[in-house]
């Protein structure tokens, strides 16, 4: 113990920043984005302020202060959109969630070749029918020019998944085919 004493107060200084910012990020009082904001800017400044307390934790002061500054455009919309999951993890859960359903669904152990194609309807559409259940009356409401738009975005992204097919199994003859088309 008392060699390792001159590190403990760095230690301590470090973990109350760390502690702090936590807490500031946790929000128990559910204050708006931009008080969250104001205060964990407020801590930053004090922690780069302070940095050279941190001893030789220093270097490590210095990286979280870097990271943050890089993730600090998206770090506070969680507190802005309701039901917007605050952390890679909770982010991920939904999605793994989807991943587990859809593997055992299918009896497949990897993903399915048409989440490529239609993933971004088929995940939405999961998602969403986790936070509430819809009707048939939800469902005649669609905005129809929308869903033809997605319907011919998908139709493309399925054609092209269909000439890689192609190309995969017979090069040969799609090449031929592609050189006759040019030639014409």
């Amino acid at each position: 113990m008392e060699e390792t004493a001159a590190l403990w107060g760095a230690i301590s200084t470090a973990y109350r920043w760390i502690h702090s910012a936590a807490r500031i990020l946790d929000n128990e009082a559910e204050e708006s984005s931009t008080k969250v904001r104001q205060r964990y800017q407020g801590l930053l400044g004090a922690v780069q302020r302070w940095s050279a307390r941190a001893g030789d934790l220093e270097p490590g002061v210095q990286h979280f202060l870097k990271v943050t500054r890089s993730y600090w455009s998206g770090l506070f919309h969680c507190y802005t959109i309701a039901g917007l999951p605050r952390t890679n993890n909770d982010l991920e859960h939904v999605f793994g969630t989807h991943r587990y359903h859809e593997r055992r669904t299918t009896g497949r152990k990897t993903g399915s070749p048409a989440m490529v194609i239609r993933g971004s309807a088929r995940v939405v559409a999961a998602i969403a029918t986790q936070l509430r259940a819809f009707s048939a009356a939800d469902l005649a409401v669609a905005n129809i020019s929308e869903w033809m738009s997605l319907r011919q975005e998908l139709d493309k992204r399925r054609h092209s998944r269909v000439l890689q097919r192609r190309f995969r199994r017979e090069p040969e003859v799609y090449l031929a085919r592609l050189e006759e088309l040019l030639s014409s």
